[in-house]
């Protein structure tokens, strides 16, 4: 039975080359030159797999990926995304996006990651599907790789609080690895035989919020054709990882405080109480005290659910480890690939070692599995392999030049510090008007702002 695949981009002649190729390695390829065409293809039949352009003429990846992870919340995804797209790719990942590749395409890529979405383990017919629904399969290990303070600070604190009990707010920026540190927690806990469940609330709807925590019953509201069980009744036994649980709204804050103090709930609908026993681990881009202080959050349930808390380092501050970190990556990306490779040479270490990897673990990542992919049979990894951002970072040298490096760069944080503070002080210190008018989101503005507490 062949492999049935979508492509959706408004490139013409970009579809019709990876049809081309994707056709003569085995894939029945269609294709939609719009978002809105493409989704109405997907609805009305069955497709194994979509690649997506991110930025399309009537939406974006974010819209595109949402919608079709509403309509069918098992849709493997792969978005196509330009260099320059980090950060809007890490949002679709974060959506629920399989895999996103920066262009230019190398068909050999394409066909690579697709292979991996279609060969990836078959779920159980019998577990329903469920929104951000996810099964322990990471060794959880790819955050410790290496021995800078913050690294081991982090095993540390995983080791400490794995053995208790308690709840666990994880703060960091998107590519982090917060899940993988909330698996880890999980494994080394009491509870590693139970199930580990994750959500993504940032993906909720406010009107399917309290259905994917605590289920519902038949007929319950409209579309609620059978009973399903909620994440609450999947982990119960296990770990329950809320990612971006700031983004839920009042009301299902409220009754999440109530399930966390009196362990029970009842499903949508039903008049059954259920009794839960979960550990929760949160995961928040902003800080969530703040939250509380802008009404935006509860403070009883942040205090519930701060029984301890951790910082994840972004990667630009554990340097250290990013050698390490690309030699581990190396050996996996090889592994999976069915490829001999002879590591990277010292000019590719220096130019990791001087770039700001705005995408952190997981830019890395996808960074090194193309360069493999790039790179001749036993060959060494060069530049010449590796996207134009990292190719043109210019190294930070010892003496007058580094010494004016980190003073220009201080110059221009102190700029954008005092630009951020004048907008905010205008708009009455109203964090969401300050980020319309600085034409940012209200993370990235949290994110810009945390270093000055």
């Amino acid at each position: 039975m062949s492999t049935k695949l979508l492509i959706i981009d408004d490139d013409i002649d970009l579809c019709h080359l990876l049809s081309r190729f994707l056709s003569k390695n085995g894939y029945e390829v269609e294709t939609a030159y719009s978002g809105n065409k493409g989704l109405t293809k997907y609805k009305a039949d069955k497709y194994d797999a979509v690649i997506a352009d991110y930025r399309l003429g009537d939406m974006d990846g974010v819209d595109l990926v949402r919608a079709l992870r509403q309509y069918d919340d098992q849709a493997a995804i792969l978005v196509i995304t330009g260099y320059s797209e980090v950060k809007p790719a890490v949002e679709v990942i974060k959506l629920g996006a399989f895999d996103y590749i920066s262009k230019p395409l190398i068909p050999e890529e394409v066909l690579s990651i697709l292979n991996r979405i279609v060969n990836r383990p078959e779920r159980d017919p019998d577990d329903a599907p469920t929104t951000g629904r996810t099964a322990v399969t990471d060794d959880g290990e790819d955050c410790y790789i290496g021995k800078s303070l913050p690294t081991l600070q982090l095993y540390r604190q995983v080791e400490v609080v794995a053995a208790t009990r308690y709840s666990v707010i994880l703060y960091g920026e998107s590519g982090t690895g917060k899940e993988v540190i909330a698996r880890s927690i999980h494994r080394r806990s009491q509870r590693a035989s139970g199930p580990f469940v994750a959500l993504d609330c940032g993906t909720l709807s406010r009107e399917l919020a309290g259905s994917e925590l605590f289920g519902h019953i038949k007929g319950s509201f409209t579309g609620a054709i059978q009973d399903k069980e909620g994440h609450f009744e999947l982990a119960n036994g296990g770990t329950l990882f809320l990612d971006e649980i700031g983004n839920l709204s009042p009301e299902i804050q409220a009754a999440l405080l109530r399930v966390i103090q009196e362990r029970k709930f009842k499903r949508i609908g039903s008049n059954k109480e259920l009794l839960t026993d979960v550990r929760i681990i949160v995961a928040s881009n902003e800080d969530l005290r703040q939250a509380c202080q802008n009404g935006k959050f509860r403070e009883d349930l942040y205090h519930r659910l701060n029984e301890f808390s951790i910082d994840l380092p972004p990667l630009r501050e554990r340097r250290e480890d990013i050698r390490p970190l690309a030699d581990f990556f190396l050996q996996k990306c090889c592994e999976e690939n069915e490829k001999t490779v002879d590591g990277f040479n010292e000019e590719v270490y220096e130019l990791f070692q001087n770039y700001a990897w705005p995408g952190n673990l997981r830019e890395l990542k996808n960074m090194i599995r193309r360069a493999i992919l790039l790179t001749p049979e036993r060959a060494t990894v060069d530049r010449t392999v590796l996207p134009h951002e990292i190719r043109e970072t210019e190294p930070e040298v010892a003496g007058e030049q580094g010494a004016t490096t980190d003073l220009l760069k201080k110059a221009a944080g102190r700029a954008e510090y005092q630009t951020i503070m004048s907008v905010l002080q205008k708009v009455n210190f109203n964090k969401k008007k300050a980020a319309e008018v600085l034409n940012i989101d209200r993370k990235t503005l949290y994110n810009k702002l945390k270093p000055y507490e």
